[in-house]
């Protein structure tokens, strides 16, 4: 349902920038190589929402074409694929990316080039807020809004003691920063010992779980997720880091991330 949204939003914000081709043409890049279990199904949906849309005669009539590229996972390279799918493709309008840093950098050159951006998964709130344009349009729930609905829950174990583990980009960091502030409003008395930020997709899960421990925390934050998350959960059963600890992580209940946990999947997150 979200990328048939995607798909027809696209069109839709085409069709009031006046654009006059026959078919549209929709310009989509996201990092399939970077997190192909996240992105494979997300890929199969909106080929899925491009068939029935077509079948059922397009949008005003007109069918939908995808011109899909790779990013790479990579900022620079985000920019470059998105110059070509406007300018080599003729695409009229830009949809995808996955990661908070680059959607920021594609929203940046949609801000330039005038051209509508639908932002599938970005979570950074300065996608609409401190580096919002009138051309960038998000589907997904925000840090701030993911973080906010989990902080009431976290207030209610009233533990003291927290410890904060996430990827070291964009999304990692304002998760960070928004639980920080939330938590410390709905709870004064809790206390942050310890921050482990690995590079996304480098973590060292081994010194990052013994950091953690040696800090003894009530409960642990986390944003970690994709490979990063497995080799963190793996390690902390191997090391009892979760014993009697609660832990809160923004991403950890999607299947995407739980799936190749099986039996390894930890209770009550």
């Amino acid at each position: 349902m979200k990328l048939r949204l995607a798909l027809a939003t696209a069109a839709a914000a085409l069709a009031a920038f006046g654009a006059q081709a026959q078919t549209i043409r929709i310009g989509e890049l996201n990092s399939y190589k970077v997190f192909p279990a996240f992105l494979e199904p997300y890929k199969k949906g909106w080929e899925l929402a491009l068939e029935e849309i077509n079948k059922a005669g397009g949008v005003n009539g007109r069918k939908l074409e995808v011109i899909s590229r790779d990013d790479n996972g990579n900022p620079g390279d985000a920019v470059r694929v998105a110059e070509e799918l406007l300018s080599r493709e003729n695409a009229s309008v830009l949809m995808g990316t996955f990661a908070s840093h680059i959607g920021l950098a594609v929203a940046n050159l949609a801000n330039q080039r005038k051209v509508v951006f639908i932002a599938a998964e970005p979570l950074t709130d300065k996608i609409v807020w401190e580096n919002g344009n009138r051309y960038t349009f998000r589907l997904r729930p925000s840090t701030y809004m993911q973080v906010a609905m989990l902080v009431p829950e976290a207030a209610k174990l009233k533990k003291v003691r927290w410890a904060i583990v996430y990827p070291n980009y964009e999304y990692g960091q304002s998760a960070t920063a928004s639980f920080k502030k939330l938590l410390s409003k709905a709870q004064p008395g809790a206390q942050f010992v310890a921050e482990q930020a690995p590079a996304l997709g480098k973590i060292e899960a081994g010194s990052v779980v013994q950091a953690l421990m040696d800090a003894k925390p009530d409960a642990i934050f986390s944003s970690l997720f994709g490979a990063d998350l497995q080799k963190f959960v793996r390690e902390g059963n191997t090391r009892g880091l979760f014993k009697n600890v609660a832990v809160f992580n923004l991403l950890a209940g999607e299947p995407e991330y739980l799936d190749p946990l099986k039996d390894e999947t930890p209770e009550g997150w």
